[in-house]
């Protein structure tokens, strides 16, 4: 899937990945995928629940061996 800004949070524990998301996000313009690659295993429920409370859209998530993949769009 097609992204226009990649974030590596691989290696970092909750509330890391979110806060660098959330950041990241900031300086995206709206409708812009970030793509966020993680390897908390908290990190599928942490992102779903960013996604909902700020309304930002999370596309695709997968999961590869030893770590995750989100592609969010900006709201």
């Amino acid at each position: 899937m097609y992204s226009d800004a990649e974030l590596n949070c691989e290696g970092l524990q909750c509330p890391m990945p979110i806060l660098k998301a959330k950041k990241a996000l900031m300086r995206l313009e709206k409708g812009q995928v970030l793509l966020i690659t993680a390897t908390d295993l908290a990190a599928p429920q942490d992102f779903r629940a960013f996604c909902q409370q700020t309304g930002h859209t999370l596309l695709q998530m997968s999961e590869e061996t030893g770590f995750f993949k989100f592609w969010i769009q900006r709201c």
